[in-house]
């Protein structure tokens, strides 16, 4: 199982719309999902996902003109000041926060030093997730650059990670960890991206069968953009919801 809800490690996923209902419809029918809104009258429309009792993200609106339809990712801290210190000294940006949620815990949204968001999260009742790497649940965060270097420079600055990177086709393949435990990966976005796509966290759901969850993905409205192909942890697509998120699904491999 990935480390998470830990310092440093995954502890949260969200998803920023531009049509929460048609959200909620589309990602209760591809993951089972049961969408459970925030009560509080000053909650802006955000809500938690859940699977069976758990809670296994977040929902809300997009709150800036503009702001594209995305999946944020987000990683666990004890000193959310001191990591939102480390972020700006290392050349990323904090972009909104650190900022109170209720008793839940702090939060602070950043970017690094080239564009990528991502999250921060301190826990107080709100520890994160409460299953990963089952069906319908969180398996893996990462991160694609143009600038692998830069970015290992930063995260391990920011966060104290480990990183080991190998050869991955015509390609490299960077896996993060802490203390040995690994928890997300990097890899260069090349010649075969699109110029257009930024740097970006992808976030990858775990899925039963990836083919069935592609096919039912176009049946739902959204889009696939990476077909089905089978990697060493599984088989897994690029699919983006009806409002253009993107997400990945992966079937774990039990080898992996």
């Amino acid at each position: 199982m990935i480390l998470h809800n830990k310092p440093s490690a995954p502890t949260w996923a969200d998803l920023s719309t531009t049509d929460v209902a048609a959200a909620k419809a589309f990602y209760s029918g591809l993951f089972g999902w049961t969408p459970a809104d925030v009560p509080m009258e000053d909650a802006g429309g955000y809500g938690m996902w859940m699977k069976g009792e758990e809670y296994v993200g977040g929902y809300g609106p997009c709150m800036a003109p503009g702001q594209p339809p995305a999946w944020m990712a987000y990683f666990g801290t004890a000193d959310i000041e001191a990591t939102t210190a480390a972020v700006t000294a290392n050349g990323g940006t904090v972009v909104a926060g650190p900022m109170d949620i209720y008793t839940s815990g702090k939060l602070a949204a950043c970017t690094d030093p080239e564009g990528a968001y991502f999250g921060l999260w301190q826990p107080l009742e709100h520890k994160g997730f409460g299953l990963v790497e089952e069906p319908g649940t969180v398996a893996w965060f990462e991160l694609l650059v143009r600038d692998p270097e830069k970015a290992k420079a930063f995260y391990t600055a920011v966060f104290g990670w480990d990183e080991a990177t190998h050869p991955y086709g015509p390609t490299s393949y960077t896996e993060w960890s802490v203390g040995g435990e690994k928890f997300s990966g990097m890899m260069p976005i090349d010649k075969n991206f699109p110029a257009e796509v930024p740097a970006h966290w992808m976030v990858y759901m775990a899925v039963e069968d990836c083919d069935a969850a592609a096919a039912k993905t176009g049946e739902l409205g959204g889009k696939v953009l990476v077909q089905p192909t089978t990697i060493p942890p599984g088989r897994f697509s690029v699919i983006s919801d009806p409002q253009g998120a993107l997400i990945s699904v992966i079937a774990l491999s039990g080898d992996r």
